[in-house]
């Protein structure tokens, strides 16, 4: 016999745990399927009448455009975005958690304090003419030649840094990314590649963002070098005296508190908001309680679900950041001739997701329970502790990158239909929502999540989650690292038009 879940006892709809044939009546429901239903799709458990709400979670996912039998499958057919729903009361679930002690990993603690999971170089460059040196310096430097304790040399391309004012929004936004990067704990050093006369000129960067260059920080041009070949001459010279002096850095014992982990979700499915999304919340509430951080984002992947956030709301200040990004969310969107709704992708379609509210509520799940303490703007620097939301673009990439410029020194990366996500120089753990995916993709997958449909406690498997940022941050390879993965997810968000 199939069999459903049933989410909370007043949802109106219940999740395929099976595929469900057309007549068969699923163990837990009053009435046959009236359709055929593949498993983590929705199945009605009351009638809706065209019109009326529909709830999973015991929250709002839609409307009914259609009416809805006992039986029936509910997907876009038949349900659409709904506005209804979503008040809330700033700060009404704000419960700190209780202080936890012990947690460890071995971490690469820098001279001014500040802790790393990896210990790379980098070359980042100031303007996509400077792409191919940098990848050449680079690529002089392959991880089996490195010596023992250094994980890499990375060229961070991008397509930007030219093409428009150097007072421009993405210039800025640019230069703050970057500097992210360069101030980032998982870099030993970084070497900086230029041109020479784009917008984005190196001085006026490092001033504008307060760094200086030094031992750690270097820079050249390809035009002062003498052209091409050159400049990689000279980067590789720059880099290999950068390599060994990376590789007498040695990890030692430090808190968990020095963990701050972006959480993303990409893929997502019908089990993503039970399973995956959910334990991680439960790893982030451990994060937290043992003094550590976690960045939720993808600011369009929220839309729907933020009245859950607001109701962790710390103050109303910290209300009103969030809302006011929602609303130049929801501006932005206008502005272009899109909608929010339509961000659920053909992959989350088929995974059983329908509208953004089903998909932003599933999403949501992965910040756990405590406290939102901020709310930060793209790549801007992370000061408080505990949760914090930072504005992103749904775009994995692009976000995970704003999170690494951030401070995140790991990423777990939540996927119901499948990833193959990297992010140097921040290790990716990625946990699948279902047995099948865990299964199929299992080179790509560190965690699976599904046992919690099999009677394993949420704590248990958040607990497992928790474990493994732990072990990926004393420096096992998590997946992704394995299989070398990580080098093209660089993806600065461009927001602005190129003159």
């Amino acid at each position: 016999m199939s069999r459903v879940l049933i989410l909370n006892p007043a949802d109106d709809v219940a999740i395929a745990l099976d595929d469900i044939a057309a007549g068969d009546t699923p163990e837990g429901l009053a009435a046959p399927a009236r359709a055929d239903i593949a498993t983590g799709h929705k199945i009605a458990r009351h009638a809706v009448e065209a019109g009326g709400l529909v709830r999973r979670y015991g929250q709002v996912i839609g409307r009914a455009i259609a009416p809805i039998e006992v039986g029936d499958h509910v997907h876009v057919h038949n349900l659409a975005m709904a506005e209804d729903g979503r008040e809330a009361e700033v700060g009404a679930d704000v419960h700190a958690p209780t202080p936890l002690s012990g947690a460890t990993f071995n971490g690469i603690v820098r001279a001014d304090g500040r802790v790393g999971t990896r210990n790379y170089i980098g070359v980042l460059t100031s303007v996509n003419c400077a792409a191919t040196v940098a990848r050449r310096i680079a690529d002089a430097f392959p991880d089996a030649s490195l010596p023992k304790g250094v994980d890499g040399v990375v060229a961070f391309t991008h397509q930007g840094g030219c093409g428009g004012s150097s007072l421009s929004s993405d210039t800025t936004l640019l230069q703050r990314t970057l500097a992210g990067y360069a101030r980032h704990p998982n870099f030993h050093s970084i070497l900086i590649v230029g041109l020479g006369c784009e917008a984005n000129q190196i001085p006026a960067w490092l001033a504008n963002e307060g760094l200086e260059a030094g031992p750690h920080l270097r820079a050249l041009t390809i035009q002062e070098a003498g052209g091409t070949a050159r400049a990689i001459e000279a980067g590789i010279e720059v880099v290999r005296e950068l390599v060994a002096e990376a590789a007498k850095v040695e990890r030692q014992p430090v808190s968990a508190s020095h963990l701050t982990v972006g959480l993303q979700c990409g893929g997502s499915d019908g089990w993503s908001g039970v399973t995956a999304n959910p334990a991680l919340g439960a790893a982030v509430d451990l994060l937290v309680a043992h003094g550590g951080s976690a960045m939720l984002s993808e600011t369009p992947e929220i839309w729907g679900a933020e009245h859950l956030l607001l109701r962790r709301a710390a103050s109303q200040e910290v209300a009103d950041r969030l809302n006011a990004r929602l609303e130049w969310w929801r501006t932005y969107a206008d502005k272009h001739g899109m909608e929010l709704n339509n961000n659920p992708s053909p992959g989350n379609l088929k995974g059983g997701l329908t509208t953004i509210l089903e998909k932003s509520l599933g999403a949501v799940a992965k910040s756990g329970s405590t406290p939102l303490n901020d709310v930060i703007g793209y790549a801007e620097p992370l000061t408080a502790k505990g949760l914090s939301f930072m504005d992103s673009p749904g775009y994995d990439p692009c976000s995970a990158t704003g999170q690494i410029a951030s401070g995140a020194n790991l990423i777990v990366f939540t996927t119901g239909r499948g990833s193959v996500f990297g992010a140097k120089p921040a290790p990716s753990i990625k946990v699948a929502s279902n047995a099948k995916l865990a299964s199929w993709m299992d080179e790509d997958m560190d965690i699976d999540a599904s046992p919690v449909l099999t009677g394993v406690a949420m704590e248990a498997v958040g607990r497992a989650i928790f474990e493994r940022m732990l072990a990926v941050a004393s420096g096992e390879p998590s997946k992704s690292e394995a299989l070398g993965i990580g080098d093209n997810e660089f993806v600065p968000w461009q927001v602005g038009a190129y003159l």
